[in-house]
């Protein structure tokens, strides 16, 4: 038990895996950059953007193009997380080692506290934007309803990246970007739409306000977790014959 344990942390410190830690620090971080510097450019135009649909809009498509894009760069390197949501799930699932997963949330949490940082220190006089919920919320329901579209996003992670499916190509990053613009669109308003714990946790860090922060947290892990043992163990379940137990693995 211990060898196996001392096993996977050597693992976890090997090259390649020092390069999928730096590919999700860098994606994280241009990610988290495009969606929050996006609801910044919002509320400069617009000073009551709050009330105005078109900072959804805004927020939704930059949700979209710069997940899409960020994935695209990452997926061969580290599979291109993003997400300690995500992340979470995968190690649940038994794709990715507990150590090894570990280190991604620090490298993605990092990221999402840098990026805020630089939009801070550039954007002199503007205040970096934190999620929140609606007032007609409950922290409960928030947390719900983040679970939920969570749920969803990583489901469609885990079919795009399936190669049962197909070969990966460009498609699947584009499909999830997709999908998470989509959920942005649908609950921005309620609770702003994050399924990512390291945005919303670099965003409240430099922003000064933790308020809710377990909303952003329990919601998209739990969402992240049963969507990916559903798609593993009930809806595509992996089979000895397939050959490949390992697909999804990063």
């Amino acid at each position: 038990m211990a060898n196996n344990v001392t096993n996977r942390f050597h693992q976890s410190l090997t090259r390649n895996a020092l390069r999928s830690y730096l590919a999700e620090f860098m994606s994280t971080f241009f990610y988290v950059l495009a969606v929050v510097g996006s609801g910044m450019s919002a509320r400069k135009l617009m000073p009551d953007a709050t009330l105005n649909p078109a900072t959804l809009v805004v927020v939704a498509i930059a949700n979209a193009f710069a997940l899409s894009s960020v994935l695209y760069t990452a997926w061969d390197i580290s599979g291109g997380h993003v997400n300690p949501a995500i992340t979470f799930a995968m190690a649940i699932g038994g794709h990715v080692s507990v150590p090894t997963a570990l280190f991604y949330w620090v490298a993605q949490l990092i990221a999402s506290v840098m990026a805020c940082l630089v939009l801070r220190v550039i954007l002199v006089g503007m205040h970096v934007p934190t999620y929140t919920i609606a007032e007609e919320m409950t922290g409960f329901g928030a947390s719900v309803l983040e679970g939920f579209l969570t749920f969803v996003l990583v489901y469609t992670v885990y079919a795009a990246r399936d190669p049962r499916r197909g070969p990966l190509s460009a498609t699947g990053p584009l499909v999830i970007g997709l999908m998470a613009g989509a959920n942005v669109l649908a609950a921005g308003p309620f609770s702003g739409g994050s399924m990512n714990p390291a945005c919303a946790f670099g965003s409240a860090a430099i922003g000064g306000s933790f308020r809710n922060q377990a909303v952003y947290w329990v919601g998209p892990l739990l969402g992240a977790a049963v969507a990916g043992l559903l798609y593993d163990n009930v809806v595509f379940p992996v089979t000895a014959t397939t050959g490949v137990s390992d697909g999804l693995t990063v």
